[in-house]
């Protein structure tokens, strides 16, 4: 086994058929590669005389004045896989770092991908924002990795107990509280509410939580029957009112836990001969741009996007300096449009 020249990591990964960070991986012990794979990778570097580059290697751990942002494909009714209410943070996050004197690297990841391996070694950057992750319980694990890695990263999403990492989010409790007594107020009684209520969706399950508690408040006990899983997109919104609708169990508001939920309600309610607000009220949240735009105009829980995009970067980058970083809860606010009001 012969090279030209001096052999690189390339070249090791090219005749061991693997890629080139698992080589990287491999040569400084890394549990993350398999036993079988380790031993081929150091046999041929053995054969090809292979000598890390220490010069090299200590370039490449410097800051490189870079965050790293990735995206979770998302199915979305266009081409960009992109959450909607992520396109606001998008703008925010750019923002601040371009206050902070960052470069910002977009990538996006399909959630199927070993996505938190990309960066143990590419150095690219310095820290990561993570923007959406699918199942919680599912990704757990590799947000667990990143922090055995050292990697710096700071994830929008709930706050939780044990949880790996930092995180910033709303206050989704408080927001599915307000906009639940809010439709309390506007005479409805049987809420259905559109959404996953459990620990696989920490975010919703924390809506669902509020708006449980508002109905407990109101003398209401909130019924299974009633609840619907959901995830943001509005095929599924759609799909979930068709389910209740197709259980004959009669419903006068939705409380959805996603703007895009919402928006595919209204459309399965239309098709069945319902008015909004008359017949059902209908509720979001988020307040992403079109939701203002929908007829009726839909009410909603906004999200502060700005200041989110202000404590991702901010938290991240203490977190690159060594210095402390703690999870934040930001507040939300109702915007109460035509949808939900009856007056």
């Amino acid at each position: 086994m012969s090279i030209k020249g001096k052999a690189t990591s390339l070249d090791i990964a090219y005749l061991a058929g693997v890629s080139q960070p698992t080589v990287s991986r491999a040569l400084r012990g890394s549990p993350m590669v398999n036993a079988e794979t380790r031993k081929r990778i150091l046999d041929i570097a053995r054969q090809l005389n292979y000598k890390v580059d220490k010069n090299a290697s200590s370039l490449r751990l410097r800051n490189a004045g870079t965050l790293a942002l990735l995206f979770f494909e998302d199915p979305t009714t266009d081409d960009s896989l992109i959450n909607p209410f992520f396109h606001s943070m998008l703008g925010s996050i750019t923002r601040a770092c371009a206050l902070r004197g960052y470069d910002l690297l977009v990538s996006f990841q399909q959630l199927s991908t070993d996505w938190q391996a990309d960066y143990e070694d590419s150095n690219k950057a310095d820290g990561i924002i993570l923007l959406g992750y699918g199942d919680y319980l599912e990704a757990r694990h590799r947000l667990q990795r990143l922090v055995e890695q050292g990697t710096h990263f700071v994830r929008w999403g709930a706050a939780l107990p044990g949880q790996p990492g930092i995180s910033i989010g709303s206050d989704n409790y408080q927001g599915g509280l307000d906009i639940t007594r809010h439709l309390l107020q506007e005479g409805a009684r049987r809420i259905a509410f559109l959404g996953h209520a459990s620990n696989h969706y920490p975010e919703f399950f924390e809506r669902y939580r509020g708006h449980a508690d508002a109905l407990r408040e109101a003398g209401i006990q909130a019924q299974a029957q009633l609840q619907a899983d959901a995830i943001t997109t509005e095929q599924s919104g759609y799909d979930a009112a068709r389910a209740l609708l197709d259980r004959g169990v009669g419903f006068d508001a939705v409380c959805a836990a996603s703007d895009l939920i919402a928006i595919g309600a209204m459309r399965a309610l239309h098709e069945h001969g319902l008015r909004i607000p008359e017949d059902v009220a209908v509720a979001g949240f988020d307040d992403i741009p079109i939701a203002g735009s929908m007829t009726p105009a839909l009410s909603t829980v906004q999200q502060d996007t700005k200041q989110a995009g202000s404590l991702l970067v901010e938290s991240l980058i203490a977190l690159i300096r060594g210095e402390p970083a703690d999870n934040r809860t930001i507040p939300t606010r109702l915007v109460l449009r035509n949808s939900s009001r009856r007056g």
